[in-house]
């Protein structure tokens, strides 16, 4: 069976690779907006988690947590909460850095424990009003090192250590005095976020409901998934890849069914002759379902390739690596797959229906 069907693939060549393509393309565009949303929702838990915090505290509201604006007069009192061991604010700022706008500037206290959980592999921490220091990445991708000046919208900086945190996230950003991060993004005495560390048997959720009861308009988050109440353009990419999902489906679906119906019609006088000599008409339907199902699937892996090459590309041509990298993981590349399984099947069902309603007097008469 399975040489009956790659034999009438290859024999309608142009029409196998067409529609293949354009399955290859539904699947390419699930695989990318899976893999941007999950690169998403790895950043904001990076935002959430600088410092080793446990949660972080944001403006309810906003379209995104980089918007987040938050008083700084709040620290003192989110220490004094119930749970909370320590808390410390963070300025975060895109676009300082000309030419790269996605690059990341953090606004830290020099005593709080953001900070102090930086590891130096060079240098110094800054304790100048004009000093930086910069992510290992950072440093690599810009070609930086202790004693070079960073040069930013507010100004140059010179760069006085290089930290390493093994957060992606903050590794390739840059760590300025709080107050000159609050001037680059226009809100003097405003942080983005609030990081808080619990105490020891503290549950993060449970102080993170304390915390968004005891400041209306805040909101703590404290698990990656929790992100899509505060951002919500990483709500949109998921409700965007589940549209796609079904979009790819529909339409996927009717191409396949068009492609095996012509296949079916210009081979009945095949079929019949193949009932002629006795093929039960269950085993020509498995015939269609399996050639609508092993070019759906041929589309699929094709489209898995173009989905991982795009989603990457798609990330340098807007220069956002430092805010998102692409999740390819298995169970988003699993899903597309079988998107394009049931594409194969769905639009094979019609044409494998009608095989079997074939009458052989009819067809070879």
């Amino acid at each position: 069976m399975w040489h009956m069907i790659l034999v009438d693939l290859r024999r309608h060549a142009a029409r196998t690779v067409l529609t293949a393509l354009g399955i290859a393309i539904g699947v390419a565009t699930i695989v990318a907006l899976l893999a941007l949303s999950s690169g998403i929702d790895r950043s904001a838990a990076g935002l959430v988690n600088l410092g080793g915090a446990e949660l972080g505290m944001f403006q309810a509201g906003v379209g995104e947590l980089t918007a987040s604006s938050l008083p700084e007069t709040l620290v003192p009192r989110v220490r004094r909460q119930p749970g909370v061991a320590d808390a410390t604010p963070i300025a975060v700022a895109t676009g300082a850095l000309p030419r790269r706008p996605s690059f990341l500037v953090f606004g830290v206290e020099p005593d709080g424990f953001v900070y102090r959980s930086l590891v130096f592999i060079g240098g110094r921490g800054a304790t100048g009003p004009r000093e930086a220091v910069l992510g290992d990445a950072a440093a690599s991708e810009l070609g930086l090192d202790v004693g070079d000046d960073l040069r930013l919208a507010d100004g140059t900086f010179r760069v006085v250590g290089i930290y390493h945190a093994g957060v992606p996230f903050e590794d390739q950003g840059a760590a300025l005095p709080l107050g000159v991060v609050e001037r680059i993004r226009g809100r003097p005495g405003d942080a983005t976020t609030i990081a808080v560390k619990v105490e020891r048997g503290a549950r993060a959720g449970d102080v993170g409901e304390r915390l968004g009861r005891a400041f209306p308009g805040t909101i703590s988050i404290s698990q990656p998934g929790q992100v899509a109440r505060v951002d919500t353009n990483s709500l949109l990419i998921r409700k965007a890849a589940t549209l796609f999902v079904a979009l790819a489906l529909i339409i996927g679906g009717i191409a396949v069914m068009n492609t095996m119906l012509m296949a079916v019609f210009g081979r009945a006088s095949e079929f019949a002759l193949l009932l002629a000599v006795g093929w039960p008409r269950r085993l020509l339907a498995q015939l269609v379902l399996g050639e609508g199902l092993l070019l759906s699937l041929a589309g699929a892996l094709v489209g898995v390739v173009l989905g991982i090459a795009g989603g990457e590309l798609l990330v340098r041509a807007f220069d956002a690596s430092a805010l998102v990298q692409p999740q390819f993981e298995l169970w988003g590349i699993a899903r597309a797959l079988l998107v394009a399984a049931a594409m194969g099947t769905l639009g094979s069902l019609y044409p494998a229906w009608w095989v079997t309603r074939l009458t052989p007097a009819r067809a070879l008469g």
